[in-house]
């Protein structure tokens, strides 16, 4: 499957692309999670350039990976990595914004298997420094998460920040900061389930399912999904 991309002069102008006619960007689909709720199958991932992120991607399917859909419109210059349901109603999709820098982290929540999401920031809208990456992002039950963001070398009074939600994502508290590693307890230990696979021959990243000790293709999708060309 190739994921529909049509690239426009404003993607361009944003992105700062140098593109021609004879030597137009080439644009690409990264995959970077998948699971699956109930009888339904999720993936997330983004559509960036050589050097530039330009899309988020959250993608559904409800015929076994037949067929897919985009869930969420696309959010420019972030990417989606982290992918999880705890039943068949209740799920979260994380990632942040990349362009320019790692920033602004963020979930995508849903509580009806997937049909509608909506965003929340990770971070106080009165946050001084908004600059980070999601390293850890997973939630214990339908209220009760954890994320962990890696804010750099000038993270301030610690690099490395452990968040709480208590309700489900809808808010996020600070409760670590700390210049060493830190970790989520509600790490799970349980063997994945789902893998995303990059695929050199055929150039495309497949969803895969573990059946026993085998993992077993549910749909793959396209690496190349288009170019960039100058504005007419």
């Amino acid at each position: 499957m190739v994921l529909p991309f049509a690239c426009t002069p404003d993607d361009v102008q944003w992105a700062g692309l140098s593109c021609s006619e004879d030597t137009p960007c080439p644009i690409f689909l990264e995959l970077t999670a998948a699971t699956s709720a109930g009888d339904k199958f999720f993936a997330t991932g983004n559509i960036h350039s050589l050097a530039v992120t330009l899309y988020s991607v959250l993608l559904g399917s409800d015929d076994a990976g037949h067929t897919w859909r985009e869930l969420h419109p696309r959010i420019r210059g972030a990417g989606l990595d982290h992918l999880q349901f705890v039943d068949t109603e209740a799920g979260w999709a994380a990632g942040q914004q990349l362009f320019p820098l790692p920033q602004d982290p963020f979930v995508l929540l849903t509580t009806d298997g997937g049909k509608t999401w909506h965003q929340q920031n990770i971070f106080n809208e009165n946050a001084e420094n908004r600059f980070g990456s999601l390293l850890e992002f997973r939630f214990g039950s339908k209220t009760s998460g954890g994320a962990i963001i890696d804010r750099g070398q000038g993270g301030g009074a610690g690099r490395y920040v452990l968040f709480e939600s208590p309700n489900g994502g809808d808010t996020w508290q600070i409760k670590e900061e700390s210049n060493k590693p830190l970790h989520l307890k509600l790490a799970s230990a349980e063997p994945a389930e789902w893998r995303v696979r990059a695929d050199a021959p055929t150039q495309s990243f497949a969803l895969e399912r573990r059946l026993g000790d085998r993992w077993i293709s549910r749909a793959a999708f396209a690496v190349k999904i288009g170019a960039c060309k100058p504005p007419e």
